[in-house]
């Protein structure tokens, strides 16, 4: 007898052939019919128990959440809603589930806020809602390495633990193996790091990319695919505090080919999911219609989620400089009539996500790039333009969520970066390695980082950020 996935199964056409299958009871109706999921698909299989056969203690025991191994044979459904069943002919239940426990949990047959769900995160994987997301994302992470290694591109580990601020914010956690009660100090009174683990000051990466900048300038094209950290106290639903970064690098490639690759790697993607999850997007589709249903029309979203894909892979990403956009901007109706929380008064101001967002969604309509941005705006990495104010710098802006991408042509002259770090008040013998690839057959490259939480939020229409990772960790908040 052959086990079997249930997704297997429900696709199976060897009618009369037996089958052992697993999974978690979602429901039991009339002692007879089991619904089954082992989390390989959203629908359930339904199991027929012949009841008059069964004892009363196991029959008992078949409550919802309950763990099973079903022994049975194929059949065409006699009923509705199911293509095939299972005959069962022989029933273990493998882990029991107190009906009344059940009650008190997400796991109850009941509709339950995302709210309730992020409380007991560690059974919201078994609801509809969240085995959707988390099939959706992880086929969303086969899609990113398939397309870079399909592009000839080294897939490179980047450290967690580093002694640099790739952003330069200043927004990193701290790494210590100091006994917390007996911090050793300088005579200065300072912090003494040089009697730590690392024997310096080190923290958790915010960003994989100067690592990775090093190792382009030596296998030409690499992506990195990792966690990174950022100490930011933001309670909002577009803010963690731990998520994963896809940062690719690339030598001899200008900022131009910088938008081609995220353009080209984007639609790859989100093609790959329209492709291979359709019942999960189309669940996730009609979640999000009914839960907008009482929601105000300017509220909701401009078009359903399959659509808005499609929309995405099949229409070209509009490229806009930003002086453009901020001429744009400054004579809109909303920034006229002081509807925008932050208004467009000149040239040099930082984009806000409403900003981003009126671009796409009310004046082009598409997703747009946004290239040479005002060097004071900009990290120190990105490389000067000729007039001496702006920075090969892109931003990629989707409907719904502002900015999804952001990447830039990396500065290769020695001279012109070490003097942006000091302008920056950063101090260049922190960065010796860095700086010293511009010594040894320097080259123009370039690359960008996309937050994987935000393409999962895009690719299944959630709207709030803490709701489509396994355990988000948020300020005041690392349960799990």
């Amino acid at each position: 007898m052959i086990r079997k996935k249930i997704a297997e199964v429900l696709e199976c056409s060897d009618i009369l052939k037996e089958f052992i299958v697993y999974g978690w009871v979602k429901s039991f109706r009339n002692n007879q019919f089991i619904a089954l999921n082992d989390g390989s698909c959203l629908q359930n299989l339904q199991c027929v128990l012949d009841f008059e056969h069964t004892s009363e203690a196991i029959i008992n025991d078949i409550n919802i959440g309950a763990a099973l191994e079903i022994k049975g044979v194929l059949q065409e459904s006699q009923g509705r809603g199911q293509r095939v069943e299972i005959q069962i002919s022989e029933l273990t239940v493998l882990g029991k589930a107190d009906p009344e426990e059940v009650r008190k949990t997400i796991l109850s047959p009941k509709k339950h806020s995302l709210e309730k769900l992020r409380e007991q995160a560690h059974l919201r994987v078994r609801t509809n809602t969240f085995g959707a997301v988390m099939r959706l994302r992880s086929k969303l992470s086969f899609a990113v390495h398939d397309f870079f290694q399909q592009k000839g591109f080294n897939y490179v580990h980047t450290p967690i633990i580093t002694g640099s601020d790739a952003e330069g914010a200043g927004e990193t956690f701290k790494v210590t193996n100091f006994d917390l009660k007996n911090i050793p100090t300088t005579e200065q009174g300072e912090v003494d790091f040089s009697q730590d683990f690392f024997g310096k000051e080190t923290n958790l990466t915010v960003s994989g990319q100067l690592e990775a900048e090093t190792f382009a300038l030596g296998l030409s094209d690499v992506y990195t695919f990792g966690p990174t950290f950022r100490a930011e106290n933001s309670n909002t639903s577009r803010h963690l505090a731990e998520f994963w970064m896809i940062e690719p690098e690339m030598a001899f490639c200008e900022l131009d080919g910088n938008m081609d690759l995220a353009e080209e790697f984007i639609k790859y993607v989100l093609n790959y999911i329209v492709k291979n999850c359709p019942k999960d997007l189309e669940f996730l589709e009609n979640r999000l219609l009914d839960e907008e249903k009482n929601k105000p029309k300017e509220q909701r979203s401009p078009m359903p989620l399959r659509e808005k894909l499609n929309f995405v892979i099949e229409n070209n990403f509009k490229r806009v400089s930003y002086t453009e956009a901020i001429d744009i901007l400054k004579n809109s109706k909303p920034n006229k009539k002081k509807k925008f929380n932050y208004l467009i008064e000149e040239w040099g101001a930082d984009l806000q996500s409403e900003h981003e967002r009126y671009l796409v969604e009310k004046h082009f309509k598409c997703p747009v790039i946004l290239f040479d941005y005002p060097a004071s705006i900009k990290a120190f990495y990105m490389r000067l333009n000729e007039d001496g104010k702006t920075v090969r710098a892109m931003d990629v802006l989707f409907p719904g969520i502002g900015e999804m991408v952001g990447g830039s042509q990396r500065e290769e002259r020695y001279e012109v970066l070490v003097e942006k770090m000091k302008a920056l008040a950063i101090d260049p013998k922190e960065l010796w390695w860095y700086l010293e690839t511009r010594k040894f057959g320097t080259c123009k490259h370039s690359g960008f980082g996309l937050g994987f939480e935000r393409l999962v939020l895009f690719a299944t229409g959630m709207t709030n950020i803490r709701d489509v990772i396994p355990y988000p960790r948020t300020p005041q908040n690392a349960e799990f």
